[in-house]
């Protein structure tokens, strides 16, 4: 196991590589930002302020193939799921936790690229925004 995001280890999506699945991630970002007020003064330079912190977010691609022992529409019906209820998500890559608390799936996009004579997808590439979620 690579890492996962999800509740926990054991539910979620698993990020792994083993003789039987793969499921990684690609073109990983995480990027932050702070807001800054811009108070005019008459006749005068502005004066910037310093008043805080944006939730970080973090993007990126997950590969899905049948092929690799991956169910794409499973993962992506969790995916949305997880999405529409807003559930807070933890992210472990390697043995390393990231942000300060969890994770919400702001927004996923699935490109279905490959499908079976029935319609089932069987390769998609699903590229999510996470967006920190921090505790009171």
């Amino acid at each position: 196991m690579i890492g996962y995001l999800g509740k926990n280890a054991r539910e979620g999506i698993i990020f792994e590589v083993s003789d039987q699945t793969v499921r990684t991630l690609k073109n990983w970002k995480w990027s932050g930002s702070v807001r800054y007020a811009v108070h005019n003064r008459h006749n005068y330079h502005a004066l910037t302020e310093y008043t805080g912190m944006d939730p970080d977010k973090i993007t990126f691609d997950i590969i899905l193939k049948v092929e690799l022992g991956v169910k794409p529409l499973d993962d992506i019906v969790k995916i949305w799921t997880y999405e529409r209820e807003g559930i807070a998500l933890a992210l472990t890559v390697g043995r390393k936790g990231y942000g300060k608390y969890r994770w919400n799936i702001a927004s996923h996009s699935a490109d279905i690229t490959h499908t079976d004579v029935a319609g089932n997808p069987t390769q998609a590439t699903v590229s999510l925004t996470l967006q920190e979620y921090l505790r009171k």
